[in-house]
């Protein structure tokens, strides 16, 4: 038996239809090699069935069988045998036992978005972005907010302050309409906002009103009142900011504006994706009042803060509820302890939860056709875990109703298994199986910049386990519509972690961030980005060579006329290919070579095959890849799409000779080649380069 030939992955070419619906019948395939005198078995919790050989093609036979579904779950795994000897195929590859945990799984019924699986992502952090309009921009001392006035920020190459949660840039939604054909031209399939909603932070996960865009990123009909005078933290005296975010000419116009926006995205054949922070929202928010911004405000009711005879009383936790502590209660669940971020009750108040549930729908309906949400530390929402998962039932049924085609797309950090059973979330924010992984191995340093491991960096061991095991966690549907980050809002910069050094800005400084950084480490990363499974997802400033440590500094704004031209044609060439290969969408990985400081993966689908070859080590290395085992020929000719190095990157045409199933190349220090199969009919006439440092 040719173990090395045995592979499923349960992508598009062996489980068909991916997403089967309930009680249809699905096929099933096995892949093992030509002329292996070996019996194929399914194996379920009922028994082990044979399957029958279907065809044979180049190195390979394949097995398939038709397995009628009901509306349960499905999980199997695949037995081998071969005389005497018999070996199990799961998740994870070749298992000397049945390992229940690693199983295939189908979810019958359950689907997620076509348009999702493998999109190029774009995650915008709004405020930092791009200034379109600085007539909507937040003013100085315009309100009171956790111990000091809102700022303007007047020079936009500013480093973000380091308590920096109250002083706005002026990124706006007309920025981004501006910048729409800078995004267009760059390949951008899909754009994630970071919150919209009337917020009073720049970061918005304090959300003030879930009914309205922010008018400080929208339009201003009416302005007016005062600023806060110094010395003065009452935001009851916030005459221009109670204007500005209560007015509803104010608010109305800023949704149109909205509205304007998702049609531009759509006429590009572009979707988005909005952020909902659901497990809490803020004090400034009207169903709290804590601020007292809507108290005497007209088309409002009165908040829980102010009255116990509030209608959203039962929205909230009063640690202390008795008559005598209001009004202004200040004895409320705050989540994590903080008191400007109120968790919100929804056991308590069904009348809670059918608010949040029409929100969820009203945003991906028309007239604002949304595309999907993000949903913020989703797995935190409500008292209990039981109650949790009934709620994104809930909110899972009546989206996909009002849309059936969003996105359900949550933050989760950890085994994200039980909300991804086909009936809550579709997808995660791919940490555990994407972020955490590549990052240790190419750079050594964790996510946040705060700690260096260097047994782990270039570890193919450890990132080999890593990988199996969380990708494991998912269904296929959901790891190919995963999205895949190298940095985010949350977290450092990719380029930043490329210089090792750990710290935060506070202790460091913001240069820091700047200095020793390695490109060409960062380009590994993205071409890994660009190619493994999942929705490859880039926050923005990132293709731009824009730095920082964890937050606040990884919010600095993007960089317009300073950016690194270089690194964006890169990222334009990446996702050229990633958009040119439907293998990268959704067809089959397989790892073929990993030893320390060198990975190399396969992705194909039907006559498409391509190869990723890294190389971390700091020198010139000859590396041998057994490429055959990605279904390409065993003789026969690849092409060069793209290569980068220490110097930078190339897409001069290139070929490489495949010999006995291997291809072997020169890769310099710190590199990544990205090459296809090439058909007979495309063969150059000139003769390949067996060994060349590209």
């Amino acid at each position: 038996m040719n173990k090395e030939a045995l592979f499923c992955d349960g992508t598009t070419e062996y489980v068909i239809p991916i997403e089967p619906e309930c009680n249809s019948t699905v096929t099933l395939r096995f892949r093992t090699a030509k002329d292996d005198s070996v019996r194929v078995r399914l194996m379920t919790k009922i028994g082990g069935y044979d399957m029958e050989k279907e065809c044979s093609r180049g190195a390979f036979d394949y097995y398939k069988i038709d397995w009628r579904l009901n509306e349960e779950p499905f999980s199997y795994c695949f037995e081998i045998q071969e005389g005497d000897e018999v070996c199990y195929y799961n998740r994870c590859g070749i298992a000397g036992e049945i390992v229940p945990f690693y199983e295939f799984r189908i979810v019958p019924g359950f689907s997620t978005p076509d348009w999702a699986k493998g999109a190029v992502m774009y995650q915008i952090y709004i405020d930092r972005f791009c200034n379109g309009d600085s007539s909507n921009d937040v003013e100085t001392n315009e309100y009171f907010y956790i111990g000091d006035y809102s700022s303007r920020v007047t020079d936009w190459e500013k480093y973000p302050a380091s308590m920096g949660v109250r002083e706005f840039y002026g990124g706006d939604i007309k920025g981004v309409i501006d910048k729409l054909d800078y995004l267009q031209e760059l390949g951008v399939e899909v754009v994630y906002f970071n919150p919209l909603f009337v917020s009073p932070s720049n970061h918005k996960y304090d959300i003030q009103d879930y009914d309205y865009i922010d008018p400080h990123l929208g339009v201003l009909e009416e302005d007016g009142g005062e600023l806060l005078q110094d010395g003065v933290g009452d935001n009851a005296e916030a005459t221009k900011y109670q204007i500005r975010t209560t007015s509803y000419k104010n608010l109305e116009a800023s949704n149109a504006l909205f509205i304007r926006l998702v049609e531009e995205l759509h006429k590009r054949g572009m979707k988005i994706i909005l952020d909902g922070v659901f497990n809490h929202c803020g004090s400034f928010n009207k169903w709290m009042d804590r601020e007292r911004i809507y108290e005497n405000q007209p088309g409002y009711e009165t908040g829980a803060f102010i009255s116990e005879k509030s209608p959203y009383r039962e929205y909230f936790r009063f640690f202390k509820a008795a008559p005598e502590n209001w009004p202004y209660n200040v004895n409320y669940e705050g989540w994590w302890g903080h008191d400007t971020l109120p968790k919100l009750n929804y056991e308590d108040s069904v009348k809670l939860e059918n608010y949040i549930l029409d929100i969820g729908k009203k945003w991906v309906s028309p007239p604002y056709n949304v595309d999907g949400w993000r949903l913020d530390v989703a797995a935190d929402l409500g008292q209990s875990n039981e109650y949790n998962h009934r709620f994104w039932k809930k909110f899972r049924q009546v989206v996909k109703k009002a849309n059936p085609n969003a996105i359900i797309l949550a933050e989760h950090y950890g085994d994200p298994s039980e909300w991804l059973q086909g009936d809550e979330w579709d997808t995660v924010m791919n940490y555990d199986a994407f972020m955490e992984p590549i990052t240790w191995f190419l750079t050594g340093m964790e996510k946040h910049s705060d700690e260096m491991r260097e047994e782990l960096r270039g570890n193919a061991d450890h990132f080999m386990g890593a990988m199996s095991h969380h990708m494991a966690n998912m269904l296929v549907p959901s790891l190919l519509t995963s999205m895949n980050q190298l940095s985010n809002h949350d977290h450092s910069r990719f380029l930043t972690r490329t210089n090792h050094v750990v710290g935060r800005v506070e202790h460091l400084g913001p240069e820091a961030a700047n200095e020793f950084v390695e490109p060409a480490v960062m380009r590994e990363a993205a071409a890994f980005q660009m190619t493994w499974i999942g929705s490859p997802t880039i926050y923005y400033g990132d293709e731009a060579g824009v730095c920082g440590f964890t937050d606040p500094d990884n919010r600095r704004t993007y960089p317009w006329g300073r950016e690194d031209k270089e690194m964006i044609a890169f990222h334009r060439e990446l996702i050229k290919i990633h958009k040119t290969y439907q293998a990268f969408r959704t067809g089959a990985l397989q790892m073929l070579l990993w030893e320390e400081h060198i990975l190399a993966y396969g992705r194909f689908l039907g006559e498409e095959q391509l190869v990723v070859v890294l190389n971390n080590k700091g020198e010139l290395t000859e590396v041998t890849v057994p490429v055959w085992k990605a279904e390409v020929p065993v003789k026969g000719r690849m092409k060069r799409l793209i290569y980068s190095g220490e110097k930078g990157y190339t897409t001069e045409y290139e070929e490489y000779l495949i010999c006995d199933g291997e291809l072997v190349v020169n890769m310099g220090a710190h590199s990544v080649l990205i090459a296809v199969t090439l058909k007979e009919e495309e063969i150059e006439e000139t003769f390949p380069i067996e060994t060349k440092e590209t």
